[in-house]
């Protein structure tokens, strides 16, 4: 049955007879097609080429011997003994993206099960459009909010020491992802099919119980990409960091002292390196390390929402 329904194809029929309803490509399909395919190529040539560039700039760093990302725990690139210790920026990654992911994921979610399942039409109009605007916010707005006030807000809230800290450029980059994992949260709870709503309100369900034992299951790998988009999004923001961190790389867990990321590292020192020195390939070793790491986060957040597909019966 299957292998008969694939020999059907707009320009035949199951006996093989041409179909009445076949025609050829116009020839401004063909140009058009023609020119998505070489926009497409064009694109994935341009990845690649960016990926080949960085990984040839960070190649030598393995044979510069002055150079030890993570044989010490100092970043001190301009110093009368350069140190390059990756440790400190890696930490402050990490800490402000887990500041962020911890404002965001809880706010856009709750928000998005709000507009999805909770309020009325007309209001959802108008809270899905106000919250997605926050994405056509530039990141440097947002960075100079959270330095010229969110910092002395938390600073008087939490008795902060250092004004400029990891979180105050978490809370900030926290305004940066909302969008996206509230976009892609709600998408996935709208797109449970009704039928799991009515056969459980059937079954004696209440609105609370469909919710939380029906749809936000059904809608969990929606939600899993959504979190995995933002954290990708955290990890690669760089204005925001760069204004409200404190920009001191420090090897310290604590939330309240200034710290420093990646990505600001590489905008603020890669202007201003000699090019060929150990300190401009250490900052190419820096984003090809970032990459890396992206790319092993979404690989992994990939494989555990199709895990959760199967697991629920959604195919593989």
């Amino acid at each position: 049955m299957l292998l008969a329904e694939e020999a059907v194809t707009p320009e035949r029929t199951k006996t093989g007879e041409r179909s009445p309803f076949a025609r050829r490509p116009r020839p401004r399909e063909r140009v058009i097609e023609a020119l998505i395919k070489a926009i497409a190529l064009v694109s994935i040539a341009g990845v690649v080429l960016i990926l080949v560039f960085i990984g040839k700039e960070a190649l030598p760093v393995f044979s510069l011997p002055e150079v030890s990302l993570f044989g010490t725990t100092d970043w001190q690139p301009v110093s009368e003994v350069p140190r390059y210790g990756a440790l400190p920026l890696i930490v402050g990654t990490l800490k402000v993206t887990a500041v962020a992911l911890a404002i965001a994921v809880p706010l856009s979610v709750g928000a998005a099960v709000y507009v999805a399942e909770v309020a009325p039409a007309r209001l959802r109009e108008l809270v899905k459009p106000a919250i997605e605007l926050l994405a056509g916010v530039p990141s440097v707005v947002v960075g100079f909010f959270a330095l010229v006030v969110m910092a002395s807000w938390i600073q008087r809230a939490f008795g902060t020491e250092h004004r400029l800290n990891a979180l105050v450029a978490g809370a900030g980059l926290a305004f940066a992802i909302c969008p996206i994992v509230f976009s892609v949260a709600e998408d996935a709870l709208r797109a449970v099919p009704a039928t799991y709503r009515t056969a459980a309100t059937a079954l004696g369900s209440t609105k609370t119980q469909v919710l939380l034992r029906v749809v936000l299951p059904a809608a969990s790998p929606g939600i899993a990409a959504a979190v995995v988009l933002g954290f990708g999004r955290a990890v690669g923001e760089t204005m925001i960091v760069v204004l409200a961190s404190g920009n001191a790389a420090l090897l310290d867990p604590s939330l309240g002292h200034s710290t420093r990321t990646i990505t600001a590292t590489i905008a603020q020192e890669l202007g201003e390196v000699v090019v060929g020195s150990a300190h401009y390939h250490v900052l190419f070793a820096l984003g090809a390390l970032l990459f890396l790491a992206t790319f092993v986060i979404n690989v992994a957040g990939i494989r555990v929402v199709t895990a959760m597909r199967r697991r629920l019966g959604e195919g593989a």
